[in-house]
């Protein structure tokens, strides 16, 4: 259900759709619909969303939002990003909550995985 005045979709840019779907397929499971060569949007997955065609990507280093996902498995998870062709790009670190690592999908987009101690 939408909620009035809360988060409610996300779009990230994505130099290669085809590779972005087929990682996040792989990694996390995720399902997707095509509108067109261009744009491809998914469901479900804690917050909705899309990906569109762009040359540019997400960082923290150039300011971008950093979207975080949570594992009960953090070594498990690290090993499905790299199977699926993601590279890291912040080896797993400690902060106050937890353990975490950062790494960029197939078009460059930076993401995080985090889990408890």
């Amino acid at each position: 259900m939408h909620k009035h005045e809360k988060l409610n979709y996300v779009e990230f840019p994505a130099r290669d759709i085809a590779a972005t779907k087929a990682f996040f397929e792989a990694v996390f499971g995720w399902h997707f619909v095509d509108y067109g060569p261009d744009y491809a949007a998914f469901g479900n997955e804690g917050l909705e969303g899309g990906f569109y065609r762009a040359e540019l990507a997400g960082s923290v280093e150039e300011g971008g939002a950093l979207l975080v996902f949570y594992s009960s498995d953090l070594s498990a998870t690290q090993a499905k990003v790299e199977a699926a062709g993601g590279t890291i790009k912040r080896e797993v670190y400690e902060f106050p909550g937890g353990r975490r690592f950062h790494f960029c999908e197939p078009s460059g987009n930076e993401f995080a995985v985090w889990s408890e101690r």
